[in-house]
């Protein structure tokens, strides 16, 4: 593993920050001159007002109508929000912005640079101070909400608080906040701030010798909140910083032992990938918080953009790609917690949109709470997100394998969703199924023309749910709804636009790929719903043509997001070299000096959004402010490892992604369907050793990586030699596979 990361001073940015993270708490730390900052986050201080809930009248046969009469009033009065213009109110729930702290290192110190420990979670800083370099070291608690801040001479400088109240521009005050309660004794202070209706938090910073103990804790007034704050910090207090990152260090030492380990020949994406891992730690980790978009690292000088909510028709998922390849299964299990104890609200709102009893419906953004965000119509009506999240808890129980949690969780949901697109759908009198209203995401916006029958990215979805649900009925030995099967052979798997030689996929029926978009939504047949088997003669040229047609609108309307989905896109195609470089081009252009993984472009001349030729020479008020997502860093690294291994319509491919030019590569521990551990080894683009661990009896379909005869080497058990595209292995639990080209 390569251990450490560096950044160079200046820092100028909250989100130029080197991250510490433990999925509720997080930190950004930056800063220039003699003043360290360190931004704190927190993901759940949500404050619940505003939003709207799912009202009787948003129902599927009032929409229909309305768009099919083109009844723009009538569609917008569907979807009314109540708060959006009431005084002293917010429009919707937000994550609200905690604050910062400044560490003033004296006159004459100046920030050098900052190192980053990936096995132990320590940041060290360096600096001068009268020409002479000086250390400090930063670490955060993994379970409870504390940072350490170590170094001689600590015990002496003076600290600054920066709630987020001074740095809002009386935003807060405007939806009825009140000031916070600043605390400043001789060695303790931090403020407490209260929320209009929720709990509020307090920030508490203690001086123990050259140690600073920083931490957060909520509650229903500033005493109790500053109370509770108090006591995590006498909680390490005696044992001092020293047992602190002992304490973080075996955490990490746990962690990284799960983790695949990766040697690229790329030197970026080797970063994106330790550094990627790192931070999805301190995103999700087990017990914490459920990924936001932002997740823990808020910044304190506005209200974060979109809410940091939770976004499901692509960002919620991307956050946690590096779940299933790297083996952190468990990393999954906040969100479903989350998702499943929205259950009565799942219902309600199934049973409000089309009538049905024990449906589910998740809306494309919403809150802690399921409240809906908005009146963006379209997503609140893309019932692809919960079939989505459907399609997540499906492969965390075959990935495990988990047959209890299926039975018990994902089956009961996957259900429940597929019956709300049942309702959504007709039969026609030949048989085939037809889905009158669809969306293909954000394409179109809310405009009354976003919308067509049998959008490609819902099909895809529906595929996949009658796939998934027919094979875990089979499992779990109860009968298959026989609707599920009639749907699946008698709905198409894609709206193709185009006859002949030009035939391709399109968003919808007579809808194509008409401009850049920044989501690759109809080409979710290939990704992530993998219900189009590209190596089927019958689609193979159909998804070429769609490919070629998607890269001929390019890339000017992306976001930072898009880049890893199309790396894997280009990944299932075989098309390694492009799945490297267009990982490459997120780096450089939707990440900032400080590795910050950014929304919009960095500088103008790829995408238009956030900036252009234009926007760039305006005033600066006329630009987008820095916009910081998590989703484009978790599915870079998730990019990274679908390159080395990915599955296809049931068949495992290893280093299909892998670029031909690259002179070698290797990996460790990357985790297929099944229970099963993948290590593998390439020179020149081509695999020279795989070898499968199962921790549980599996069956394997391998697309044979070398091309010829293989040489099957079984670890205490009987060698043998196959042939074939597809190599079929029967894998006992704790058995070593080795494979070789013969």
């Amino acid at each position: 593993m390569h251990k450490t990361a560096g950044w160079e001073f200046p820092l100028p940015r909250t989100h130029t920050g080197m991250l510490l993270g433990n999925g509720t708490m997080g930190a950004m730390v930056w800063g220039e001159g003699q003043i360290l900052r360190v931004t704190l986050g927190q993901a759940d201080l949500w404050d619940h007002r505003g939003g709207m809930p799912w009202t009787e009248k948003q129902n599927f046969v009032a929409i229909r109508r309305c768009l099919e009469a083109n009844d723009e009033a009538g569609l917008r009065s569907l979807f009314v929000t109540t708060t959006e213009k009431v005084e002293g109110q917010p429009p919707r729930p937000s994550v609200i912005p905690v604050g910062r702290v400044e560490l003033d290192l004296g006159k004459g110190a100046s920030l050098v640079s900052g190192s980053l420990c990936y096995e132990t979670g320590l940041i060290t800083i360096t600096y001068l101070k009268n020409n002479k370099k000086t250390t400090l070291q930063i670490t955060m608690h993994m379970e409870k909400n504390l940072i350490g801040i170590s170094g001689a001479g600590l015990g002496k400088i003076s600290i600054n608080d920066c709630p987020a109240w001074d740095t809002l521009n009386g935003q807060l005050e405007k939806i009825s906040f009140e000031a916070p309660v600043r605390k400043s004794e001789k060695t303790v202070g931090g403020w407490a701030q209260p929320m209009p209706v929720n709990d509020g938090i307090a920030v508490y910073h203690e001086i123990c010798g050259n140690t600073i103990l920083l931490t957060t804790a909520r509650g229903k007034d500033a005493d109790a909140s500053w109370a509770a704050a108090s006591l995590i910090a006498a909680s390490v207090k005696k044992g001092g910083f020293e047992a602190l990152t002992k304490t973080v260090a075996k955490w990490w030492k746990s962690y990284w032992k799960q983790s695949p380990e990766l040697e690229l020949p790329n030197e970026k994406l080797q970063f994106l990938y330790q550094y990627g891992m790192f931070k999805f730690a301190g995103l999700t980790r087990p017990g914490a918080i459920a990924a936001t978009l932002q997740g823990p690292w808020i910044e304190e000088y506005q209200l974060p953009p979109w809410s940091s909510d939770y976004h499901f028709n692509i960002n919620v998922q991307m956050c946690y790609w590096p779940s299933y390849r790297g083996n952190a299964l468990d990393h999954l299990m906040p969100l479903f917690d989350l998702v499943l104890g929205w259950e009565e609200t799942l219902k309600d709102n199934a049973k409000k949109f089309v009538g049905v009893e024990d449906g589910r419906l998740l809306p494309h953004a919403v809150d802690d709470r399921c409240m809906c965000m908005g009146s963006f119509w379209t997503g609140t009506i893309d019932h692809a997100c919960t079939a989505w999240v459907a399609q997540m808890m499906y492969d965390y129980a075959v990935f495990k394998p988990d047959m209890k949690f299926l039975k018990e969780k994902a089956y009961p949901f996957m259900v429940g969703t597929m019956k709300v697109f049942a309702a959504m759908m007709e039969k026609k009198p030949n048989g085939k199924y037809h889905l009158p209203v669809s969306v293909s995401p954000e394409y179109g916006g809310a405009n009354m023309d976003a919308w067509g029958a049998n959008s490609s990215f819902q099909l895809a979805a529906i595929h996949k749910l009658c796939e998934n649900l027919m094979a875990a009925a089979k499992s779990l030995k109860v009968k298959a709804d026989p609707v599920w099967e009639d749907i699946h052979a008698n709905l198409p798997k894609a709206s193709i636009f185009g006859e002949g030689d030009s035939a391709h996929i399109g968003l919808w029926d007579g809808k194509d790929l008409e401009e850049s978009h920044r989501h690759h939504s109809h080409l979710g047949g290939m990704y992530p719903f993998d219900s189009i088997d590209v190596n089927d003669p019958e689609w193979t040229m159909t998804v070429a043509r769609s490919i070629d047609h998607w890269v001929g609108m390019g890339m000017g309307r992306w976001s930072g997001w898009c880049m890893p989905w199309a790396s894997i896109l280009h990944s299932r195609m075989g098309n390694g070299r492009m799945a490297e470089l267009t990982l490459e081009i997120w780096k450089r252009v939707f990440t900032n000096e400080g590795q910050g993984t950014l929304h919009d472009v960095n500088f103008p001349g790829l995408s238009l959004l956030g900036k252009s030729a234009a926007s760039s020479i305006m005033c600066a008020e006329g630009r987008r402010g820095e916009i910081m997502q998590m989703d484009a860093g978790m599915g870079a690294t998730g990019a990274i490892m679908e390159m080395l291994v990915q599955s296809q319509r049931g068949v495992l491919y290893v280093m299909r992604g892998v670029p031909i030019d690259w002179p070698t590569c290797s990996f460790k521990g990357v985790r297929a369907e099944g229970g099963v551990l993948v290590d593998g080894k390439a020179e020149k683009g081509r695999a020279v050793s795989v070898t499968l661990r199962p921790e549980s009896a599996a069956r394997v379909m391998l697309a044979n990586p070398f091309g010829g005869t293989v040489k099957v080497k079984v670890k205490g058990g009987k060698d043998e030699v196959k042939k074939g595209d597809i190599l079929t292995l029967n894998l006992k639990s704790g058995q070593t596979v080795q494979l070789l080209p013969a």
